[in-house]
């Protein structure tokens, strides 16, 4: 069971922009409840959202039940109060309709698995239903107010209830699925609740699966009243109208820019209206800035504001702009994820969007463009200026988003998702303790090479009382994802941040391991750290969202700027680690990969001399070098020289997970001998 309270929901045709909060989450929710009702371990979707009785919206939202297929269906369930109500004044019907939900659930012969719960007002009311029955419930944010918040103001107070109901949701959720990198280990854990072992990183699929139209023809007709010189490249907009989305901006960027205004057509598509005075307020006021910067800038013939279209109108407008040799824009302020950049891919549109939020996930993901600054209204359209100048890397932008868009399927989201769930109900047999303890890095040790990795899950699987844990620099998420990919075992315990964070695998679910973070927080100044490295050159921050409670991680290549920096951090209580040649982070004197590894082992019970430890980089440094059985895999870079013929380093023949494979029957070996 899905629930969806904000917007209009219905099925296909989706009327986006009906309402200020009929978005991309209404995509979202559809194109998840239909991949997951074709799989043959799914006996039936459901879709739950408000009855909605209003002339204006039309008798669609009034249905109870919409059956789409066999195996789904959108049930509405009435309330007292049938009126449309904004996200805002939904608050106060919120308990009649989970009492009516609850009713409506306790009635059924057979009761839903998992509720999936889209924003934080159902998952309030998924939470009340778990209370009842018991069946878990999983979150999906969309949009968090902290980062609202933060690219806004006037808002702050106004926003406090919405931001602590999301703190709420994320500590009641049994499971979080997060659609980007960003969203997963940035957005979700600025809130004090947030715990990285139940947030799960799966992309959403591009679309819902209808192909773009040939025809041009509709598309032609819609913006064709509006411009003088159609046949210009198209600057393609698609969002609700409300002032995150910066459609304003926009406008005044395009305006700014003689260039862009000569060589090029803006067309935004900003929801459904009949005048300047129609919908909510936020509509209205965007809307009406969007006419008034028209007039002020004498934008007639190179600005389109359609007024009203269908979904065939908005594929038309994706296959016109790239027929144009135009962009996609996305000048949010902050964006979630952004749905419209993997539609565009799939359109072989190229696209330059905003640096905050998910966007630079999708677009590093796809390779269909770039990401600027839309504050910087110089910087974004000079972004768009370069992909019209530069034909190869428009052409090079276009193929490369449209063969990558496939890899975003609803049907991947789906597999992915059923895994979570299973995971959540799953009764896990006890394991018998281990007497022996593995260790391993990820990058270019147990990944690298395809047979290599296979041989390594299946020596695991011959090794019922070892321990196999992995110790990496990446997130967990990003360590779970790779492991995945890469077809090993489910690690018994996660050594991720470089030793910054541990997390055990109890049953099916990852614990973190709250104590190892209240013992290396001691003497931790995040602040300090980031004073001492702020004035030196040569040193690049790493992106926020490499950035972790317990580590601040840099890009530094000379060895002068190397030594810089530890000299500048020589009187603080930290550990500085160089990896790869560029990677450097800096982590609490008390972690580190050696450190957790001694953590781990003691916790387990374990030995030091049965404790195993494979690596191939600079952040493994510390952990081999304490390890009484560490293996060095045959790819293993200059940074480790030094550890080359020591007694208590095995030095592998063979590369990546093959040499780790080795070095554990060769130990074993030599133990037994």
């Amino acid at each position: 069971m899905s629930i969806a309270l904000g917007g209009c929901l219905k099925g296909p045709p989706i009327e986006f922009g009906l309402t200020e909060d009929t978005g991309g989450h209404i995509t979202y929710a559809l194109g998840a409840a239909q991949a997951l009702a074709v799989r043959s371990d799914v006996d039936q979707v459901e879709i739950v959202t408000r009855l909605i009785k209003d002339p204006a919206l039309g008798d669609a939202y009034a249905v109870p039940f919409e059956r789409l297929t066999d195996t789904l269906a959108i049930r509405r369930i009435a309330t007292a109060d049938r009126r449309y109500l904004s996200k805002d004044a939904m608050a106060a019907d919120r308990p009649a309709f989970a009492e009516a939900l609850i009713a409506h659930i306790a009635a059924l012969d057979r009761r839903p698995d998992v509720i999936h719960a889209h924003f934080a007002d159902a998952a309030d009311v998924a939470a009340r239903v778990r209370a009842r029955f018991g069946i878990p419930f999983v979150y999906t944010a969309h949009s968090l107010g902290i980062d609202k918040a933060g690219c806004a103001t006037g808002i702050g107070e106004a926003i406090a209830p919405r931001i602590a109901e999301e703190n709420r949701a994320i500590a009641t959720a049994d499971a979080i699925i997060a659609s980007s990198r960003d969203e997963a280990e940035r957005q979700l854990m600025s809130y004090p609740a947030a715990c990285p072992a139940k947030i799960h990183c799966v992309p959403p699929g591009a679309g819902l699966g209808q192909s773009a139209p040939t025809d041009l023809a509709r598309a032609r007709a819609l913006v064709a009243p509006f411009l003088r010189d159609p046949a210009k490249p198209i600057i393609l907009a698609i969002a609700r109208p409300v002032a995150k989305k910066n459609l304003a901006g926009l406008v005044e960027l395009f305006a700014a820019d003689a260039r862009l205004r000569e060589r090029a057509n803006l067309v935004i598509v900003a929801g459904l209206r009949d005048g300047p005075d129609t919908g909510e307020d936020e509509q209205r006021a965007v809307i009406g800035g969007l006419l008034a910067a028209l007039d002020r800038h004498d934008l007639y013939g190179t600005l389109a504001l359609p007024k009203r279209h269908t979904a065939d109108d908005v594929a038309a407008l994706y296959a016109l702009a790239r027929e144009t040799r135009g962009v996609f824009v996305n000048p949010a302020f902050t964006e979630p994820y952004g749905l419209t950049l993997t539609e565009a891919a799939l359109h072989g549109l190229p696209v330059v969007a905003t640096c905050h939020g998910g966007p630079a996930d999708i677009v590093a993901r796809l390779g269909h463009g770039t990401v600027a600054d839309p504050r910087d209204h110089h910087g974004f359209a000079s972004a768009i200026n370069a992909l019209l100048d530069d034909r190869i890397a428009w052409a090079r932008a276009s193929s490369t988003g449209r063969i990558n868009a496939r890899l975003l399927d609803w049907h991947g989201y789906a597999a992915r998702f059923v895994a979570i769930v299973d995971d959540l109900r799953a009764v896990v047999a006890t394991k018998p303790a281990p007497s022996r303890l593995l260790l391993c890095d990820i990058d270019n040790t147990l990944t690298g090479c395809t047979v290599g990795a296979l041989g390594m899950a299946a020596y695991l699987e011959t090794e019922p009382n070892l321990a196999f844990g992995v110790a990496t620099g990446r997130s967990l998420q990003e360590a779970e994802r790779l492991l995945g990919e890469w077809g090993q075992p489910a690690p018994d315990v996660l050594i991720t941040s470089v030793g910054a964070e541990i997390y055990w695998r109890r049953g099916a679910r990852l614990v973190a391991d709250t104590d190892y973070a209240a013992h290396i927080d001691q003497g931790w100044d995040a602040a300090a750290v980031e004073a001492r490295v702020a004035g030196l050159s040569g040193v690049e921050c790493q992106p926020p969202v490499e950035q972790r409670r317990h580590k601040r991680s840099y890009f530094a290549e000379q060895p002068a700027v190397v030594a810089a920096i530890r000299s500048a951090v020589a009187d603080l209580p930290v550990r500085v680690i160089h990896s790869h040649g560029r990677l450097l982070d800096i982590v609490p004197e008390r972690a580190g990969k050696g450190a957790a590894m001694k953590w781990v082992a003691r916790i387990l019970g374990i030995a030091r001399d049965r404790v195993y430890a494979a690596g191939d980089s600079g952040n493994d440094l510390d952990m081999l070098a304490q390890c009484h059985n560490g293996i060095l895999v045959a790819n293993y870079s200059t940074e480790l020289a030094g550890l080359v013929g020591r007694p208590t380093i095995y030095l592998a023949r063979r590369a990546h997970a093959a040499g780790v494979v080795e070095g554990m029957r060769a130990l074993a070996m030599a133990r037994a001998a």
